[in-house]
């Protein structure tokens, strides 16, 4: 198996989540702290159930201060870079879930100044489009308009920057380049972009004129930024960050590869027509044998499986449904192409309606977005 590469701007090969856990110094997301969320939120979402969300920081703190009263607010992003594919909807659809149960304020942070700073093709005009392209995504994923604040950084620089200059100046080059990996030849855009990262951890604190908790439901690759957040916390008088993390939903080319807006077949698009992406899942990676007598023989894999794993992170939330789908594939008496056809049957219906809410979202981006 290929050693697992896991940074902000690059996750490949066989990722070892435990390891992770280890490796970043989080803690893994017990029962037993489930439990507790689930005293508020009277049920769990599928993704908290299953593990796909497996990892946090800081949530038993967030919870004890949303228990004495203290409301919390959400803060995730995307990195504009391309059209959105699911795997960037997978946090959003737990990030949603928090607004609607907590009935809480959200800052969605479009990243288009660092995808600019870290591409040889987009220029700043790009990268810019893009985050209005992809704001219509965040949108149709149904956030609530009087609690979500979405902002491109090109658009709310004046606002962060001085947050990002507190920031910055506790955060020596040491510490930035142990975390991110900087080197001798990366652009000092880069080399500051972490403080603006950090920004809206702190932009709640500062609107409101007191002190905030602030929970982050994101894929763990981009945890760096928030351990470079926490650092500072205390001494600049904020709370520190609290963050869930989440997993990868595979590249549809196998458990090891990678979705890349350059590469079409690596991903489900939002705008790709619901024809092309059933195309696409019935040409993906199979956890089935050989031939049909084989694997009706053997069995297959469902844990490499790239349908079934599609279906257990994010496209079947009945937990019944996907054991039983789980233990049929296993025992051969479902096949590759039976666990495909049922993917794509749920993905084509998803773009469908996705599809018509982002339509829709066209009419409604003043009520989301917020600019200097």
């Amino acid at each position: 198996m290929a050693d697992a590469v896991v940074t902000p701007w690059d996750v490949s090969g066989d990722v070892d989540y435990d390891k992770l856990i280890k490796e970043f110094g989080t803690k893994s997301l017990s029962d037993e702290l489930l439990a507790r969320l689930q005293k508020h939120t009277k049920d769990l979402h599928f993704m908290l159930r299953r593990k796909v969300f497996f990892s946090h920081r800081d949530l038993d703190w967030l919870l004890s201060k949303q228990e004495k009263g203290e409301q919390f607010v959400l803060y995730t992003g995307r990195g504009p870079s391309g059209h959105t594919h699911v795997g960037h909807m997978l946090p959003w659809i737990l990030t949603k879930w928090l607004q609607d149960k907590f009935d809480t304020e959200l800052y969605f942070q479009l990243t288009d100044d660092e995808k600019f700073l870290n591409s040889d093709k987009l220029s700043m005009e790009d990268t810019h489009n893009f985050a209005y392209e992809n704001a219509l995504d965040i949108i149709a994923t149904g956030f609530n308009p009087k609690k979500t604040f979405i902002f491109s950084n090109q658009d709310y620089a004046k606002t962060m920057y001085n947050i990002a200059l507190k920031v910055a100046k506790l955060t020596t080059f040491s510490t930035a380049k142990g975390v991110f990996g900087f080197n001798n030849s990366t652009n000092i855009g880069m080399t500051f972009f972490p403080a603006i990262q950090a920004a809206p951890c702190f932009l709640p604190t500062e609107l409101k004129g007191k002190k905030t908790p602030v929970l982050i439901p994101a894929a763990i690759d981009q945890d760096p930024y928030w351990r470079i957040t926490r650092d500072v916390a205390d001494r600049l008088g904020y709370y520190k960050p609290a963050a869930l993390h989440g997993r990868f939903l595979p590249g549809l080319q196998g458990p090891n590869s990678k979705m890349s807006a350059s590469k079409p077949d690596s991903a489900i698009f939002t705008v790709d027509a619901p024809e092309v992406a059933r195309k696409k899942i019935m040409k993906s990676f199979s956890g089935g044998r050989q031939t049909l007598k084989e694997h009706k023989e053997k069995g297959g894999d469902p844990d490499v499986d790239t349908s079934c794993q599609y279906l257990f992170q994010m496209f079947e939330e009945d937990d019944d449904k996907v054991t039983e789908v789980f233990r049929q594939f296993r025992a051969g008496d479902l096949t590759s192409g039976d666990v495909k056809g049922m993917l794509a049957d749920k993905v084509e219906a998803f773009l469908k309606q996705h599809q018509k809410k982002r339509e829709q979202a066209k009419k409604n981006l003043d009520k989301f977005l917020v600019k200097d």
